[in-house]
């Protein structure tokens, strides 16, 4: 009796790529046509854009983790782990479970959406004593972090640690550390009316960046608006200057200055995920080279999409273009990508990804924004209405959007409670102890791997 095996479909990444991909490809294929294969250490889709507001208590964090397992109709498989290397002449994909073993995943086609990590540089005890804000765990942890410093600081009977602990720095001028330094600047400027030892003044925050300008992608005109936004509430922002070093009580700027602090967000740009170097193919400044409709050239059935890919940019029809690594690219690019494995697996013929960006939305909290919706240079109310409702309108359950809904209406008419839980209080959690950076393979290694488990 013969056996049938269906195509195996195997899905690395479970962001705005790898979702959208699964999704589409669990609507358009049927359940006999090929068997789909999603791998992610966590079962739920992180909506990023909206991590700011949950390290400062707007939204809780299970309102922007959409789970992967709530519907009934899911028929993907999927493994708890993350994918540490890949081996494209066996088609073969190697992952570290979330129980610490190395299995070797079989595939027909592969689909790598792995993201992003961010982007760190030689720079001495930045990864000892940065936090970041790229995982849900870094949100909650630096929001029971910042609520502690006011705890401490408010306790403390040393002037010069009430202060260190009242200094915050942020290393970051695009879109993830402006809404980082203001969500939280509002935070602690509403908390501390409630700690009445502590004098407001001490409160400062830094928000620097080595580039000229903050958010240049906004212009001019908005980028100003939004640096005035952010003057206004106090907010030192510094531009041409970055970490010299960082140590656990203060931060040491490029420019000279010392600042005591026991808080430094680093939120300076991301790059592709360590994974795309496993393969031994090309890339472009870490992301793998891809054709317009997300294959790579020369391997069939593999496709790389999202912030791990080098896209061609058709709609901007300059030479070299790619696009940029954005949440409305990769939700957009996940559904081509599932046609073009669909189109591939039909023996049809494949399409590119062409997409014009919509525009740009940066939530300061409150009714603080800056929006350029189709080119349209919003601010305040109006771009706050765009900005919130463009992040809910993307949210991609009903029950995600009637959470974040209700969280913003009641932060709105009821404010914070400025709660800590207290967890991990006792040990130290930095950039380093979040992205796992260290788990990925080498080429030779993956090849090892697999040929030894094929002995």
């Amino acid at each position: 009796m013969d056996i049938v095996t269906r195509p195996r479909i195997l899905v690395v990444g479970a962001g705005f790529a790898g979702v959208g991909c699964v999704r589409r490809l669990e609507r358009k294929l049927s359940s006999d046509e090929a068997d789909v294969t999603l791998v992610t250490p966590f079962s739920y889709q992180l909506y990023l854009p909206l991590l700011p507001q949950v390290a400062s208590g707007v939204l809780t964090p299970q309102s922007i983790a959409l789970s992967l397992r709530r519907s009934k109709k899911y028929r993907t498989r999927i493994i708890p782990g993350g994918a540490i290397g890949v081996d494209l002449r066996s088609k073969v994909c190697v992952i570290r479970t979330i129980t610490d073993r190395i299995v070797n995943e079989p595939y027909d086609y592969i689909v790598l959406a792995p993201g992003s990590i961010t982007r760190t540089f030689d720079i001495p005890g930045l990864t000892e004593h940065a936090f970041g804000m790229k995982t849900l765990a870094e949100a909650a942890y630096i929001r029971d972090h910042v609520i502690t410093q006011l705890d401490l600081a408010d306790a403390s009977q040393d002037p010069a640690e009430r202060a260190s602990r009242l200094q915050f720095v942020v290393v970051g001028g695009g879109y993830a550390g402006t809404e980082t330094a203001a969500c939280l600047q509002r935070l602690t400027h509403n908390a501390v009316k409630r700690y009445p030892r502590l004098d407001p003044r001490l409160i400062k925050w830094h928000l620097i960046d080595i580039a000229p300008k903050l958010m240049p992608e906004l212009g001019d005109k908005l980028g100003r608006s939004a640096q005035e936004v952010l003057r206004k509430r106090g907010i030192e922002i510094s531009l041409g200057v970055s970490i010299a070093k960082a140590g656990p009580e203060e931060v040491t700027f490029t420019d000279g200055r010392v600042i005591p602090t026991r808080t430094l967000i680093w939120t300076a740009g991301v790059v592709a995920s360590p994974l795309m170097a496993t393969l031994g193919a090309e890339t472009v400044r870490g992301r793998l080279a891809v054709t317009s409709s997300m294959n790579l050239p020369g391997h069939d059935g593999v496709f790389a999409l999202g912030d791990a890919a080098a896209v061609p940019d058709e709609a901007k029809g300059e030479e070299g273009a790619v696009c940029p690594p954005t949440a409305q690219h990769a939700m957009r690019q996940g559904k081509v990508v599932a046609d073009n494995v669909i189109a591939t697996l039909r023996g049809q013929s494949m399409k590119p990804y062409v997409h014009k960006d919509l525009g740009l939305v940066v939530d300061l909290g409150g009714t603080d924004a800056v929006s350029k919706p189709l080119g349209v240079e919003l601010r305040g109310l109006p771009a706050q209405a765009v900005a919130r409702g463009y992040h809910w309108s993307a949210l991609r359950t009903n029950v995600a959007k009637a959470r974040v809904l209700t969280n913003w209406t009641l932060n709105a008419l009821a404010g914070d409670d400025f709660v800590r839980t207290g967890f991990q209080s006792r040990r130290p959690a930095r950039l380093k102890d979040f992205e796992y950076t260290d788990s990925y393979l080498t080429p030779e290694q993956v090849r090892a791997q697999v040929e030894g488990a094929g002995s």
